[in-house]
């Protein structure tokens, strides 16, 4: 089989870990160019091969980024995420310029995939909500094989990564000195709660079983938290942080749901602990007065959780799609690539606590094969055969005629526009 033309791939930050750098050396083994541009110090030992490193400020970041694309005759853009400030910037300046774009993300579907789609993905995504598109294209996909081994991971890995990322950042801070992070909170802010949250794990982990007990045998709603800094909710909701978005559903609870029916709040498994979730939702329950059915789990199999309950709500986290795959009744109060008619409820979440409605599994079907087709890549982060098993499917999406892809609408990014750029090359 004849290799495609050559095309000149271009990565900004990817997720910490080695899987851009090994993406691209599989590239270049394709016949393809690799190119990368580093702005911070996690970004230099996550790539230790040949870059650029842009130490510039953020002002002068876009039009260094076109003469680099210019200049090295970039035909495709890889990044992770397209919400980040450079990425945003980098994202708008490539589509002026015609380039291919390719963000990859968390998957759209947990676990054993990655996201990989063109143009933007979640509120940013290209795919339509409309039901029957996805019917029609998915008459000619194959039935995914749930069947198939789970991919390998460990939570070990992620630490390592997080940590060599984070700590390269923080020591050589003078040698990028205008980078700032794109999270709320400091390196060392999050890895001081870490380290408080690792303390305390046996007496959540007690506490979370007292909790489990007392309300498993009941009927329940799931709130499923978002990370208070992740995009998802400071970019595609409405809500701006999490704290909003609790209270506005433990209202809506109080005021709607049927008195016998109660609500489980669940952290989310990587969040570090900067905000006292559980004394929140103790305090914002007693104040809408239901502090005796809103029930908060530390931690606890998010799996069974989702099983056991009525319905999930949830802002657009991928447990939506976990839930969908059981079956449940889900609500959505942001933007997600799965808010699709039939398939979660469009009503409102006042409305969903009376009469929680099923998603049409025909259609969720339909949605799930075409989404692994068009936009999931199957393999894991945390392991090494999940990562070699991520790096051979995206080779093969990457080099895909973007005449499979679908592009149902054009999202405009904002860009900000400066004189001339800093860089060092090494």
């Amino acid at each position: 089989m004849a290799e495609p033309s050559s095309k000149t791939f271009l990565f900004l930050q990817g997720p910490h870990g080695p899987y851009f750098s090994m993406l691209a050396n599989a590239l270049r083994a394709r016949g393809q160019a690799a190119l990368r541009i580093n702005i911070n110090g996690g970004d230099k030992v996550d790539w230790p091969g040949e870059a650029t490193d842009y130490r510039g400020t953020f002002r002068n970041w876009p039009l260094f980024f076109d003469d680099f694309v210019v200049n090295h005759g970039v035909t495709d853009l890889v990044l992770y995420g397209d919400c980040r400030p450079y990425h945003t910037s980098a994202h708008g300046m490539a589509r002026l310029r015609n380039l291919r774009v390719h963000v990859v993300e968390e998957g759209y579907i947990r676990p054993d995939f990655l996201t990989l789609q063109d143009d933007g993905v979640n509120g940013n995504s290209t795919l339509p909500l409309d039901p029957q598109w996805y019917l029609d294209q998915a008459r000619s996909l194959p039935d995914y094989d749930a069947a198939l081994p789970q991919v390998p991971s460990t939570f070990r890995a992620r630490a390592r990564n997080t940590m060599r990322n984070g700590l390269a950042s923080a020591f050589m801070r003078p040698y990028f000195p205008f980078y700032r992070t794109h999270r709320p909170h400091s390196f060392l802010m999050e890895s001081v709660a870490w380290c408080r949250k690792l303390v305390m794990r046996n007496g959540d982990a007690h506490r979370s079983l007292a909790a489990w007990e007392s309300v498993k045998d009941r009927p329940y709603f799931t709130l499923p938290l978002q990370l208070n800094s992740d995009y998802q909710i400071r970019v595609h909701s409405p809500f701006g942080n999490m704290r909003a978005a609790l209270r506005f559903v433990i209202k809506s609870f109080a005021q709607h749901a049927p008195a016998h029916v109660s609500l489980v709040i669940k952290r989310h498994p990587l969040d570090p602990g900067l905000v006292p979730w559980h004394r929140l939702t103790r305090r914002l329950a007693a104040h809408y007065g239901v502090q005796d059915r809103v029930v908060y789990l530390a931690d606890w199999d998010i799996a069974e959780v989702v099983r056991k309950s009525l319905g999930v709500v949830t802002i657009n986290s991928t447990v939506g799609t976990l839930a969908l795959n059981s079956g449940k009744p889900v609500v959505v109060l942001g933007h997600a690539v799965y808010k699709v008619p039939g398939v979660v409820y469009r009503a409102s979440l006042d409305d969903f606590w009376q009469a929680p409605r099923q998603p049409d599994m025909k259609l969720y079907s339909a949605f799930r094969r075409v989404l692994i087709d068009r936009c999931l890549i199957r393999g894991g982060l945390l392991s090494e055969e999940g990562l070699q098993m991520l790096v051979d499917n995206a080779v093969e999406r990457l080099l895909r005629d973007r005449g499979r892809l679908p592009v149902a609408k054009v999202i405009a990014h904002p860009v900000r526009s400066s004189p001339s750029p800093g860089y060092a090359s090494r």
